[in-house]
């Protein structure tokens, strides 16, 4: 079986497919405060060189954690094929007007709203209902997750196969068994 094969495929349907379990993951950064933070993202796009593209509000927390330490990862979990991948690489934060005004004409406007609050994401409020929204501005950006490794982790009898696939130069994967 061609193991990096599959997981590439999988990494290429995730952002295509709603109901894809590759679709959503969780993200961890670590800031200066060498605390670990993790949160969910929505994966919008891999390209064929399995770079990952999710959508955040500029002003979140995770962005300020990407410009202390660009060190980041995913993990992502598949139950029906009992696949996990681990993912490690650099964030690149993506702020430039062409790209996100293209974006931001072509999203539906319920999406929009994430990007509008007037204040940052994770600041206090009152209650639920008291986010207030902005009509003439927002904070859309989207960050890509360029991997250098990823771990794959299969379950399955008569037993488990873990590889860890590491980037090299000209974007060249090598591969390593591990132990499960």
């Amino acid at each position: 079986m061609d193991h990096f094969k599959e997981l590439k495929e999988e990494l290429l349907a995730a952002p295509l497919n709603d109901g894809h379990p590759f679709r959503t993951g969780t993200f961890g950064t670590v800031g200066l405060d060498m605390m670990a933070r993790l949160r969910t993202i929505v994966l919008r796009k891999t390209d064929p060189d399995l770079n990952m593209t999710f959508y955040t509000d500029f002003r979140s927390k995770k962005i300020i954690h990407i410009k202390e330490n660009p060190k980041v990862s995913l993990l992502l979990y598949h139950p029906e094929k009992k696949l996990q991948l681990k993912v490690e690489g650099l964030a690149v934060i993506k702020k430039d007007t062409a790209s996100l005004t293209e974006l931001w004409q072509n999203m539906k406007d319920h999406n929009k709203r994430d990007y509008t609050t007037a204040l940052a994401p994770g600041s206090e409020i009152s209650g639920e209902d008291s986010v207030e929204y902005l009509d003439s501005e927002n904070f859309l950006c989207m960050v890509i997750l360029e991997p250098f490794k990823i771990e794959y982790l299969k379950l399955g009898s008569p037993h488990h196969t873990r590889i860890r696939f590491s980037k090299k130069k000209a974007g060249h994967w090598v591969s390593d068994f591990l132990v499960p």
